[in-house]
């Protein structure tokens, strides 16, 4: 395995987004790991996955529900998060108070191509949503 790495590298903001929503980066996910809330649980979802494509754990655990979120976070710099397939949402909205988001991953490692299968819960509290665990 290679050595962790702290290494932001973000897409210019006129580039595709990560997350494949079809929107620029700066438009889509760049707008809310430089401070902006997520509007909803999906959203929020995304962008934690943006952030996992160019490793910017500080919004990881920024996102964190602070009841599940662990003390540090390490991202395996062999990691490449490729593809992101948004299976099924419920609830989540903007005036709901928990979510779910249920989604497929793709990625490679080491040569080897592989598929994070996740169904995500969500809580918003104090008009923020955060990332609580896998279902």
């Amino acid at each position: 395995m290679a050595p962790p790495t702290d290494e932001i590298v973000r897409p210019q903001p006129t580039d595709r987004c990560p997350c494949l929503s079809g929107e620029q980066f700066g438009e889509c996910c760049g707008r809310f790991l430089t401070g902006a809330d997520a509007p909803t649980a999906e959203q929020l979802m995304r962008s934690r996955y943006s952030a996992f494509v160019v490793g910017d754990t500080g919004y990881l655990l920024a996102t964190w529900h602070p009841s599940t979120r662990p003390a540090e976070l390490r991202l395996d710099p062999a990691m490449r998060w490729i593809r992101l397939d948004i299976v099924r949402r419920e609830r989540g909205g903007p005036l709901d108070r928990d979510g779910v988001v249920e989604f497929r991953a793709l990625y490679r490692r080491d040569g080897e191509r592989g598929e994070l299968h996740e169904v995500s819960t969500f809580v918003r509290e104090g008009g923020r949503w955060r990332y609580v665990a896998a279902a």
